[in-house]
This record gives C-alpha cells, sequence and structure tokens, in this order.
C-alpha cells in the first residue's frame, strides 16, 4: 500500500496516447494546466504517459480488468482534488478548456464509464474527498463522495455500535456512485435504499456553483439520489441519515448442494425471503462446482438478522423450515463485522481502498416480479454448471421495499417487486473477453421468459453496455429511453427534466448518461 499512497498526488498530468487527440488537444491541455495554475493550484506534477507512475495511479482504482489495458483510452491529466475549492476549479477548468470530465470515486464502475470515455478527456478522482464527519446525537453523517464504504461503516462505528448506514458490503466500493444509483444493501427490506437515506446533498455544476437541496431544486435532489453518476455534475458531499442497529447482530450461512436439493431450497425461498419479517434479509447465490470430476449447482443462503442467534433459528424453523438451520449456521457479531464477514475481510481492513482480488467480469442484472417454476430453476442450473467462475445472486426486496412510492426517488422497483438478481462471469485472460461475454449474454436471454417485462428491468448500478450507449454520450431523449426505460421505467422523464434544468448544455455525460431536452 505504501507505493500507492506515494501517489496520491494533487495533480498528475499525462500526454494523450493517441497521435490524433494528442495533436487536437495539446494547446487545450496547455491551458488547462494554466487554468489550474492560475486557479491556486500550483502542486502540478507531470508525468508521460510511459511512465510507471501513470499506469499505477490510473489503475489503483479500477476494479475490472477489461478497462486496465493499454489500448484502453486514457486521460490527458487526472486530477485529485484535495478541498471542495480545488474540485469546484477543476471542473471549470476542465470543461472550460472544452475536455470531457469523467469523475471516478470508487471506480467500482461495471462498465468503466467513471474512467474511460471514447473521446479525450479528464479524469477527477475523488479518492482524497474522503472525510466523514459523524454526528451521534443527531444519527446523521457528512460524508465526502470520494470515501468508500469502509470508510463510512469504520467511521459510523468508531463512533456508536448502535448506529449504521444501509449499503453495500464491498468495503471498497466508492461511496458516491453506490447512492447516486439507488444502493441496495442486506438492510433495505428495514430502511430502504441507502439513497433512501440522503438528507441532503452538496452539488457542483458546470459553472462551479454549489447547491445544496433547497438551492439546487425538488427534481434535481431527486435525480441525484438513484438517477446514476455522472450527469447532474459532481456531488462534493452526502449528508446522511444513520439507521439503528442492536449491538449484537446474527449473520448466517446455510449451503445446499446438488439439483434436487437446490432446486427445493430455492423454489421455496422465493416464496420466503421476501415476505419474512423485515430485520431477516437472506440472499441466494449460486454457482458451479465441481464434485469427482463433474459439475453440479450450489447454493449459499445467507444474511443477517437484527437480532439474536436462538430467535433467528427459531423463527427460521417455523417460517422456513425446508432450509435445516440450525445454531452452527449462525454467528453473532457486531454489524461492521458482519460487513466484514461478507466480504472475507477482517475490520482492520475496511479502510483499505486497493482491492486486490480483481479480474476480468460482466454482469447483468434483472428483477423478478414472480416465483420461478421448478423446471425454469433447472433450466437455470444447466447454464450456470458450463461455468464455474460465474454465479448469481437473488436479493429479497419486500419489507419497507413495499411501502415506498415507485416514484419517492428514480428507482423504481418497489411494491410487487420479489427479487433484483445480479449474474457474474470472471475471467483471468484478455483473450477470452469474447467467449465469457457471449455466455453472459446466453444466460440472460435465457431468463427472459421469468423476469420483468415491458421493459425488462436492470438496476442502473449494474451498468450494462449491452442495454444501449451513445457515442460520445451525445444521444437525443428518445435514443436513451432504449437504457433510460429498464433502469428507470416510469421515472426516466422525470430524469429528463432535471437533467435539461441543471446541466442543459450536456456537460456532464457518459455512454449511459441521461441526456437534456434539446434547446
Amino acid at each position: 500500500m505504501a507505493k500507492f499512497c506515494m501517489l496520491l498526488i494533487l495533480l498528475i498530468a499525462v500526454c494523450s496516447t493517441s497521435a490524433s487527440s494528442k495533436s487536437a488537444k495539446s494547446e487545450d491541455g496547455e491551458g488547462l494546466l494554466s487554468c489550474l495554475h492560475a486557479s491556486g493550484l500550483t502542486n502540478v506534477t507531470t508525468v508521460s504517459s510511459s511512465a510507471s507512475e501513470f499506469y499505477s495511479l490510473l489503475n489503483f482504482s479500477a476494479q475490472n480488468l477489461r478497462f486496465t489495458e493499454t489500448q484502453t483510452p486514457r486521460p490527458y491529466v487526472i486530477i485529485i482534488p484535495e478541498s471542495q475549492s480545488q474540485l469546484e476549479q477543476s471542473v471549470v477548468c476542465s470543461i472550460q478548456r472544452g475536455w470531457e470530465v469523467r469523475v471516478r470515486s470508487g471506480g467500482h464502475s461495471y462498465e468503466g464509464l467513471s474512467y474511460t470515455s471514447d473521446v479525450p478527456f479528464v479524469l477527477i478522482d475523488l479518492l482524497k474527498l474522503n472525510k466523514i464527519k459523524v454526528d451521534v446525537k443527531s444519527k446523521t453523517a457528512w460524508v465526502q463522495t470520494g470515501a468508500t464504504l469502509g470508510e463510512v461503516y469504520s467511521a459510523i462505528a468508531n463512533s456508536s455500535p448502535n448506529l449504521a448506514f444501509p449499503a453495500g458490503v464491498c468495503h471498497t466500493v466508492g461511496s458516491g456512485g453506490h447512492i447516486a444509483g439507488g444502493g441496495l444493501s442486506f438492510l433495505s427490506r428495514k430502511y430502504g435504499l441507502a439513497a433512501d437515506n440522503v438528507l441532503d446533498a452538496l452539488l457542483i455544476n458546470a459553472s462551479g456553483k454549489v447547491m445544496d437541496k433547497n438551492t439546487m431544486g425538488k427534481d434535481v435532489f431527486w435525480a441525484l439520489r438513484g438517477g446514476g453518476g455522472g450527469s447532474w455534475g459532481v456531488v462534493y458531499a452526502w449528508k446522511l441519515q444513520l439507521v439503528s442497529v442492536p449491538t449484537i447482530l446474527t449473520a448466517f450461512t446455510v449451503l445446499k448442494t446438488g439439483a434436487d436439493n437446490v432446486t427445493e431450497a430455492v423454489h421455496r425461498w422465493q416464496y420466503v425471503g421476501p415476505q419474512m419479517e423485515e430485520d431477516i434479509f437472506m440472499r441466494v447465490q449460486f454457482f458451479g462446482i465441481k464434485v469427482n470430476n463433474s459439475t453440479t449447482i450450489r447454493a449459499s443462503f445467507h444474511g443477517i438478522y437484527l437480532g439474536r442467534q436462538t430467535e433467528l433459528v427459531t423463527k427460521m424453523g417455523k417460517i422456513f423450515p425446508e432450509l435445516g438451520m440450525v445454531a452452527a449456521h449462525c454467528k453473532e457479531m457486531k454489524w461492521i463485522e458482519t460487513i466484514g464477514n461478507f466480504d472475507s475481510i477482517n475490520v482492520s481492513q475496511m479502510t483499505n481502498r486497493y482491492y486486490t482480488n480483481k479480474v476480468f467480469f460482466k454482469i447483468k442484472s434483472d428483477f423478478g416480479k414472480k416465483p420461478l417454476t421448478k423446471a425454469a430453476l433447472r433450466g437455470l442450473w444447466s447454464i450456470m454448471e458450463e461455468e464455474v467462475s460465474a454465479y448469481a445472486i437473488f436479493s429479497p426486496l419486500g419489507g419497507i421495499m413495499n411501502m415506498i412510492p415507485s416514484t419517492a426517488l428514480p428507482f423504481p422497483q418497489r411494491k410487487g417487486t420479489l427479487f433484483d438478481v445480479q449474474y457474474k462471469v470472471t475471467w483471468t485472460n484478455k483473450s477470452e473477453d469474447d467467449h465469457y461475454i457471449e455466455w453472459m449474454r446466453k444466460l440472460h436471454k435465457y431468463m427472459k421468459p421469468y423476469v420483468s417485462h415491458s421493459p425488462r428491468a436492470s438496476y442502473v448500478n449494474y451498468l450494462d453496455l449491452d442495454l444501449g450507449s451513445a457515442f460520445n454520450g451525445s444521444a437525443s431523449v428518445e435514443k436513451a429511453r432504449a437504457w433510460g426505460d429498464k433502469y428507470f421505467h416510469h421515472n426516466y422523464n422525470r430524469l429528463v427534466r432535471a437533467k435539461t434544468q441543471v446541466d442543459p448544455m450536456n456537460y456532464f455525460r457518459n455512454s449511459q448518461s441521461i441526456p437534456p431536452l434539446a434547446n
């Protein structure tokens, strides 16, 4: 980690690797640096694109190896602001000098949209904007948008053992991007999305103006909380409503192996998981494994209970006896320890920003409105058994999610949605990209009859460019509907109105951003 810490300089300027981009942008690039210098950002270091420091810094937060190859478009400049004023001026200078802007919080964009572009661009990396201030008395926290979820959780746990925030379990995910896409979690059935628990935000627009929820307006504040990142401006910080948890929780894992066992358990789970009391969250992850030189399916039923182990075992014996949960499947621990438990890390590692287990991957998503039949599940197992490096996760909704209107925030999957689905396949060699991506598309195609339709829904935090994309981030409102309807359904039109209000010139854009109405 020491090597990477040395790289956290204020600004690194690098030459574009494309000859055409370099000639087209060299003058503007010099103007960008002059603008930053004139604004007081004088601590500037220039590193050529061939320097080892450049690749280390660029790839430090790039989580998908598909977007770390030498042929991946690279930024002219990586800017690492350390204060609100530096962030404001970085945005202003970049836009004034005609550069595309990409903003990276944790680098977990599944399609690399926070740190790649199809045109010359500037990368503003927020990793130094990671300060967190917790107010235990009001149960709130101000979180700079570059803080990872692990950093947020550590700050909360260090302040109180009975406070938490409902967000994901991967500690290196950036809080900014996670919240911007909604933010499903193990606490969503009890407290809703991460975005449901945002009280305020500080947004920087293209002219460098800082707006809070009152000055940005109702539509824009609504859009920020679940409408996806990269469309509205740059969020400097979020004010979060923290939630109450008991001092001791119960984490659990129950494994089932073999097509027959898994089919029976998963089929029953579909009727039980989304209907459990809000204090219980149980998701099921299934994957192919090798057993005696053949492949079979295994399912992991795991989650948390906001209470003690004996209570959980008793309750599960009544509502889901088919699972066969016993005390040995459970372990009592603190809330922050449940995060580490499912992220396979110690609590002491929670603030480490560098993710060590990087691979090539492709992810897709769905939402289930009705249970799959046993025959449909067996068909799914047969495809999953083809690739032991793949898995699928069914995560229950229900609980309070049924009580929140589908228009409350851009995330529309509320009442009537049983579960969300994430499909993931990983590999280790760039030459295998086409094979695994096509396999993922095959799996996704198989599931079409069994999931939501009109439109077939996807989760914006699981970005998928197969849904459609726009060159240079420029797309008409109707063309962008190809992905906008799938992520946001009936909320898409309001997102377009919000975009038109806050960024009518479409300065903040990417391949799947929300477009403004034409002038």
